[in-house]
C-alpha cells in the first residue's frame, strides 16, 4: 500500500485539512508551513556529545556519499544525490546502510494532513501502535476501546467496551505477538483481551471473556487506587503498572499474581517503562518530580532503586526509553521534556532547595511565564525541550522510530492542541502539527512508515502522512458541535 508513496516524490498530497507550521530551511530550503507563525521553540541544548554521536551513526549518510555533491551541513544530502552516490557504489557497499536509509527517511517526516480515522464525542485518551505497525489502538473517555487494521485500510480490527471503568481509560499495552491487549482505568485492575478472536465486537464478558488481573492484595479489600500506565515486558510474560498508591508492580500473566511490588515514589507514579529487550531494568516517573531507575534483581535484596535522577521542576507526566538500557526522555508539568543518561544517576535526590515565588495545579492553571526559564539548581538531565504545553492531563512524548529515523527525534502531544516534533541533538522544533481543537493526549509515529497518528480531547482520531499513499481522507464534519475543554 506504501511502495508508490517510496518510489515516487510526491510534492502535494491533493488535501490539506488543518495547517501546518514546520521550521523553514529544514529540509533543502524547501518552502512550507505558515510564513505567519512565529512561535518558535526555547530549546538550547548543549547535549551530551556521546548521544550527539550515537545520534549521528544512526541517522547520518556515509562521509563518500556526503560528497557526491559537496552542499553545506551535514544532514543536507538529498535523496538524489544519495540514489546518485549509491549507484556508483561511492560508499564501496553497493547498497544503503541502516544510517543512510534513515538518513533518506528523516527527510520525509509525517507531517501533511491530516485525515480522519475516526471521530467520537467523547475524549480520546490513548493512540498507540502494535509493535509491527498492523494495528492501531485508540482508547476513549466513554469506557471504549477501538483497535484498527493499518494495513488493510484502517478497517476496524476489534471494538471493546472495557470492564472495571472508572473514569477513562488511562493506558493501553499489546503483546509483542499481537494476540493480547491490556488496559488500565482508575481501578486496582488490569484487564487483559483476546483481540485474536473471531468477531469485531468484545463486550466486557458479554461477547468476550475479560480476564481481571487483580492488583490490590488480600488484605488490602476496598482498598482504592488507579493504574496510570501498564506496559508489557518484552516476552509479554509480564507487566509493569505504575500506580497512584506511590507503588510500581510486575505482574505475572501466567501465575496470575503480582511478583514484585514496590513502594517507589512519595506521589502518584504516572509513568514506567522497561529500560530495554531484557525487562530487567524498570523506569518510572512520579508527581514527586523524580525519575527512578530499578534493577529486578537487585531490588528484593537492597529494597531501593538503583538511581535517582533530579532536574524537574513539577511532576513527570510520562517516560519513554531509548530501548538501549541507557537513555529515557521524561514528560513534566513544568513543560519541558527531558533527556537522561542513566549513567549520570545518583544514589539519593538531589536535596538543594527550590526557590518558588509562584503557585501553580496544572489541573485547572495555567504555568506561570515567570517559573518558564527556572532550571532546578541539581539537573542531571543532559537537554532539555521546551515549546509545548503539559496542562490538563497526562501528555506522552516518544522518541521517532529506530528504523526510519534512527530516533533523530522527539515527539509529544500538547495542551494547546498541536503535536510537536524535535531535533533530539539541537533541541529546535522541526514541526508543530496543527489540527485538533483540544488537547492532544497522546500520539503514535508508526514503526516503519511516514505516519503519525494523535488522538484529542475533541474525540478525533487524526493520521499525518508524507509523501502519502494516495487515498482519500474521511471528511471532517466541520457542523459537529464540539464541547470545550477547560478542565
Amino acid at each position: 500500500m506504501y511502495s508508490r508513496g517510496w518510489t515516487t516524490l510526491i510534492g502535494d498530497m491533493g488535501y490539506a485539512l488543518s495547517r501546518l507550521e514546520i521550521d523553514p530551511d529544514y529540509y533543502d530550503n524547501e518552502s512550507v508551513g505558515d510564513d505567519n507563525d512565529s512561535h518558535q521553540s526555547s530549546s538550547q541544548n548543549d547535549v551530551d556529545p556521546e548521544v550527539a554521536q550515537l545520534t549521528k551513526l544512526k541517522s547520518a549518510p556515509h562521509d563518500r556519499l556526503k560528497r557526491v555533491l559537496p552542499r553545506r551541513g551535514e544532514f543536507d544530502v538529498s535523496p538524489v544525490k544519495m540514489s546518485a552516490g549509491r549507484e556508483g557504489n561511492y560508499s564501496g557497499r553497493g547498497k544503503f546502510s541502516l544510517a543512510d536509509r534513515c538518513h533518506m527517511l528523516n527527510k520525509y517526516l509525517p507531517v501533511k494532513g491530516p485525515s480522519i480515522v475516526d471521530q467520537l464525542t467523547t475524549r480520546a485518551y490513548v493512540s498507540q501502535f502494535s509493535k509491527d505497525g498492523s494495528l492501531f489502538v485508540a482508547a476513549f473517555q466513554g469506557s471504549q476501546i477501538k483497535i484498527y487494521n493499518a494495513e488493510m485500510g484502517w478497517k476496524l480490527h476489534k471494538k471493546i467496551v472495557a470492564e472495571s471503568f472508572n473514569w477513562t481509560v488511562t493506558d493501553t499495552s499489546i503483546s509483542p505477538d499481537k494476540r493480547f491487549l491490556i488496559y488500565s482505568t482508575l481501578s486496582p485492575i488490569v484487564n487483559i483481551v483476546n483481540i485474536g478472536s473471531a468477531g469485531i465486537e468484545s463486550h466486557a464478558n458479554v461477547t468476550d471473556i475479560h480476564e481481571r488481573l487483580e492488583f490490590a492484595a488480600d488484605d488490602e479489600e476496598g482498598y482504592a487506587f488507579g493504574i496510570f500506565s501498564v506496559k508489557f515486558s518484552n516476552d509479554g510474560r509480564e507487566l509493569v503498572a505504575g500506580s497512584s498508591d506511590d507503588s510500581i508492580y510486575v505482574y505475572d500473566i501466567e501465575a496470575k499474581r503480582f511478583s514484585l511490588r514496590i513502594q517507589a515514589h512519595t506521589s502518584d507514579v504516572n509513568s514506567v517503562c522497561f529500560a530495554d529487550e531484557a525487562s530487567n531494568l524498570i523506569y518510572s516517573g512520579s508527581d514527586d518530580n523524580l525519575c527512578k531507575v530499578w534493577d529486578r534483581r537487585s531490588i528484593r535484596s537492597k529494597g531501593k532503586p538503583v538511581g535517582i535522577l533530579t532536574g524537574h521542576l513539577e511532576g513527570i507526566t510520562h517516560l519513554d526509553s531509548r530501548n538501549d538500557g541507557r537513555y529515557f526522555i521524561s514528560n513534566g508539568k513544568d513543560q519541558t521534556i527531558k533527556l537522561w543518561d542513566i549513567r549520570k544517576m545518583s544514589s539519593n535526590a538531589a536535596c538543594a532547595p527550590i526557590s518558588r515565588n509562584y503557585e501553580s495545579d496544572y489541573r485547572w492553571m495555567d504555568y506561570p511565564f515567570r517559573a518558564r526559564d527556572v532550571k532546578h539548581p541539581s539537573d542531571q538531565s543532559v537537554a532539555t525541550y521546551k515549546g509545548h504545553s503539559v496542562l490538563r492531563t497526562l501528555i506522552h512524548c516518544y522518541f521517532s522510530p529506530e528504523y526510519s529515523t534512527g530516533q533523530r527525534y522527539i515527539y509529544t502531544g500538547s495542551h494547546d492542541s498541536c503535536v510537536y516534533v524535535y531535533d533530539l541533538v539541537t533541541g529546535a522544533r522541526v514541526a508543530r502539527l496543527v489540527h485538533h481543537k483540544s488537547t492532544v493526549r497522546d500520539c503514535s509515529w508508526h514503526p516503519y512508515y511516514p505516519m503519525l497518528v494523535s488522538s484529542s480531547f475533541d474525540g478525533d482520531i487524526a493520521k499525518w502522512e508524507f509523501p502519502g499513499n494516495g487515498e482519500n481522507p474521511i471528511p471532517v464534519n466541520n457542523s459537529r458541535p464540539r464541547r470545550q475543554y477547560y478542565d
